[in-house]
């Protein structure tokens, strides 16, 4: 299937080999990056990124797996970025969320099953949609992402958002860009204060909530059969990695910890995180 080329969203360079398209989803068009390796395809992996986050935060994660055979993809989620954003928080329910990765996979793959990664809340996301449409998937890699929510979680966070938009979360941790002109960012920090301001407000309401709320579910995904990887930076401050490493022993799961990582391993420790990702999704049964 052929998708609409779309313009890079924000000023940063996009890496050589990736495209930039609009995936036709039921919620309206999802900006997607992809990535083809030069040969024969090892086979499909879809990206799901997590909160706050987008696309972006795999685009340069995209072309090493591309260089290793992977047909490599990553989308923004609805609300994130330059994807629709439907109004209100009831349209960011987890099962949107999900529904949002079972049609995508389904789109990127042409109807076939696809190996699906979840980062953080990505993760959370890429489980429900695992086991709401297992057939749809090959295998599961819950990178940085926990087994449940916990109380309190992000209650700041829907504080600010409540009263100050997406923008002033922003702001809030960000305090020494207000006022200053792109220009006077460097251009990763100009590109994360536009992603802030064009995300949905709806969509970090809905995401915190999730992640304060969301119940265990890790029996319902063993029960998929679906092989799974359980990765985490060595260093990852945002989920306990204690929770992770038993969700990972409860699964059956492959367990990698990421040298050098912390909770974007994808960008402090590329290399350690496309070895272990290689290596669970080269493995026969995956």
């Amino acid at each position: 299937m052929t998708f609409a080329p779309l313009p890079p969203f924000g000023a940063l360079p996009v890496p050589s080999g990736v495209d930039v398209v609009g995936l036709p989803a039921r919620v309206g068009t999802l900006s997607a990056f992809h990535a083809t390796p030069d040969g024969d395809s090892r086979g499909t992996l879809l990206i799901v990124p997590g909160f706050t986050g987008s696309k972006e935060d795999f685009r340069d994660f995209l072309p090493l797996l591309a260089a290793r055979g992977w047909n490599a993809w990553a989308y923004s989620q609805r609300g994130q970025a330059d994807s629709a954003a439907p109004a209100g928080v009831a349209a960011y329910a987890l099962d949107a969320f999900a529904f949002d990765a079972v049609e995508v996979a389904g789109l990127v793959g042409d109807g076939r099953p696809v190996h699906l990664l979840g980062h953080s809340f990505g993760g959370v996301v890429a489980r429900a949609a695992a086991i709401a449409s297992p057939a749809s998937f090959l295998s599961l890699t819950m990178l940085c992402s926990g087994p449940h929510g916990w109380p309190g979680r992000h209650e700041d966070t829907t504080a600010t958002v409540a009263e100050s938009g997406s923008i002033g979360l922003w702001y809030r941790d960000n305090p020494q860009t207000r006022g200053l002109a792109d220009d006077a960012l460097t251009p990763e920090l100009a590109f994360l204060r536009l992603r802030a301001a064009r995300t949905a407000s709806d969509n970090l309401l809905a995401g915190a909530e999730i992640l304060r709320s969301e119940e265990d579910t890790t029996e319902a995904l063993r029960a998929t059969g679906l092989p799974v990887l359980v990765a985490h930076g060595e260093h990852d401050d945002k989920w306990p990695i204690a929770a992770q490493r038993d969700m990972a022993e409860r699964l059956g799961a492959r367990y990698s910890v990421l040298a050098g990582g912390a909770h974007s391993p994808q960008l402090e420790a590329p290399e350690a995180t496309l070895a272990a990702l290689d290596a669970f999704l080269g493995a026969p049964g995956s």
